[in-house]
């Protein structure tokens, strides 16, 4: 059996475009998830992690796609390495493989996911900052704007309830399946 290079693409929006991402990159299967990467709960980088075999090289088009935590993305190569497995990051210029343990990689591989954990954390806490603000001035904090309008909401409503396909669903009205559930509910 050949080896295979496996892309794994994440987007945190329905909206966001993948293809930019591994673009013109030599590629025999993808797996494209639409998530947030707070954790590595994913279903198809879940499906990635179960599909690639001793041999195949996981391509990621940059390191914070796989994932936003040093310790996440430590185990997540490591345990792709120990499978036998290669992991290879098209932006960093960076490859992992189970054979090569050269300290200086690990030591740069190690301080980009710091700084990228350290960088996600400032915008969370500026963003709790704005919210205590808005907050404290009397301004009601409302969170994101609704995806959908009232008259919207009405149709995705009547839509699922007569059967329609969920996935197809949220396709067409341009929101994640768990909003669509939020919403028919």
């Amino acid at each position: 059996m050949t080896s295979q290079r496996i892309g794994y693409i994440r987007v945190s929006s329905l909206d966001q475009n993948a293809e930019r991402q591994l673009d013109a990159i030599h590629l025999d299967k993808v797996f494209t998830d639409k998530a947030s990467a707070k954790d590595t709960n994913r279903p198809q980088l879940q499906a990635a992690l179960n599909h690639i075999r001793p041999g195949d090289t996981l391509v990621v088009h940059s390191m914070d796609r796989l994932a936003r935590n040093v310790e996440d993305m430590l185990r997540l190569v490591r345990e792709m390495n120990d499978r036998g497995v290669s992991v290879e990051f098209i932006k960093e210029n960076m490859s992992f493989t189970a054979v090569s343990d050269d300290p200086r990689s690990i030591l740069m591989f190690t301080m980009l996911n710091a700084f990228a954990q350290f960088e996600r954390s400032l915008i969370r806490e500026r963003q709790r900052e704005g919210i205590a603000l808005a907050k404290a001035k009397g301004t009601v904090y409302k969170g994101r704007k609704p995806a959908l309008n009232a008259e919207r909401i009405a149709q995705l409503r009547e839509q699922a309830a007569a059967g329609a396909n969920r996935t197809k669903l949220a396709k067409e009205f341009g929101i994640s399946r768990e909003t669509l559930y939020q919403y028919i509910r």
